[in-house]
């Protein structure tokens, strides 16, 4: 049989260079109006029975290339259970081997979060007591923004997750922390929703999730350069999340990433604003260590250099809220790689640690919530 190459789907992206024998040579294509790539997701058909070497010929030139060595592709039969693939980076080239058994395999940078499991997600959240639907408004594409809100305590917490579609592991979180708050079995959750108002944004950037971007909007626009300054015409997505976010104020915000290169989860927070107080700050710092507690799936050696004072990006959310609104604002990242510190040869960092993580993040809240 012929073998087929395929990434005409949702959050697809690949282009077929060429196949000679058991060898298949790709190239990630890049995010639309923009130099931007690294994010893939494509299937494989009509090669049962044999091993294949992919080589992805352009991986060097892609935006986080120094993310490659010690990554693992993903691959999967049934688009649930995500495992990791022997790979390998050298000379710019990815290259990822697997013996294929199954007249169907698919393979992604990380386990895809698709825009019907979005919708899905958000359509079975809002059917839950206290849950209420808004729709924010619509993105250049013309997909719907969604905002999902619950909770009646006197805190106001901001979650938005995604900004960045090809980080599908901050949607995987997601879903965790809606379930774990729509839980009714849970008396954290329950105790939490009596002490603030959580307004959720699973998806910050459905158009680029759905074309197969890495970091970009339809428009080749990093949204989490925008926060200073959104457009309807650029960044209809940050404008409409920061203008509903100045209508109730922010206590707490937690803005949701992957991260290409380091092999950890941690938190960024926002050091160098203008109105930084070591008193404030020390909350931020305080949460990161109830957390690394919490779980063994956190640390708080690894991360982010620190911006210097006074110069903290505002065009970043985390900055902006902290800045705006006196929040206690961070960025959590979760690696395309593992957390090695508590790592899984088989899967890596999963969607099922992802929303396990949520879980632990929401939970250390619960006993911090008092305290911002």
């Amino acid at each position: 049989m012929t073998i087929q190459i395929n990434s005409g789907f949702d959050s697809g992206n690949i282009r077929l260079v060429g196949i000679e024998g058991d060898r298949v040579d790709l190239e990630i294509v890049t995010d639309h109006l923009s130099d931007f790539y690294q994010w893939f997701h494509f299937r494989v058909a009509g090669a049962k029975g044999r091993t294949l070497t992919f080589r992805l010929t352009n991986a060097g030139g892609a935006a986080y290339a120094f993310g490659w060595p010690g990554y693992k592709a993903r691959w999967s039969t049934d688009r649930e259970a995500w495992r990791t693939a022997e790979s390998s980076y050298a000379d710019g080239v990815l290259t990822f081997t697997k013996t294929i058994d199954t007249d169907l395999v698919w393979f992604a940078y990380f386990a895809p979060y698709s825009m019907e499991r979005h919708h899905d997600l958000v359509s079975r959240i809002a059917l839950m007591p206290g849950v209420s639907h808004r729709e924010l408004g619509k993105t250049l594409d013309g997909q719907p923004l969604d905002l999902l809100t619950l909770g009646t305590g006197p805190k106001t917490v901001w979650i938005y997750a995604r900004q960045h579609p090809g980080e599908s592991m901050a949607e995987w979180w997601a879903e965790g922390a809606l379930e774990y708050l729509t839980d009714p079995t849970n008396e954290a959750a329950l105790a939490l929703r009596e002490k603030a108002v959580f307004h959720i944004v699973p998806n910050m950037n459905p158009d680029g999730s759905r074309r197969g971007h890495l970091r970009t909007n339809a428009a080749g626009i990093n949204l989490n350069r925008e926060w200073h300054a959104p457009t309807m015409e650029k960044s209809p997505e940050v404008f409409l999340v920061k203008a509903a976010m100045d209508e109730t104020g922010v206590d707490f915000a937690m803005d949701i990433h992957g991260d290409e290169a380091i092999p950890a989860n941690f938190l960024a927070g926002y050091e160098g604003i203008a109105s930084w107080t070591d008193e404030h700050g020390e909350k931020f710092y305080e949460y990161a260590r109830r957390l690394a507690r919490e779980t063994p799936d956190f640390q708080i050696d690894l991360g982010y250099e620190k911006s210097a004072p006074g110069q903290a990006n505002l065009s970043m959310s985390t900055n902006q809220l902290a800045e705006r609104f006196g929040a206690v604002s961070m960025t959590l990242e979760m690696p395309f790689k593992d957390h090695d510190a508590n790592a899984d040869p088989e899967f890596a960092w999963s969607p099922a640690r992802c929303k396990t993580l949520a879980h632990a993040c929401l939970n250390t809240l619960a006993g911090f919530i008092d305290e911002i």
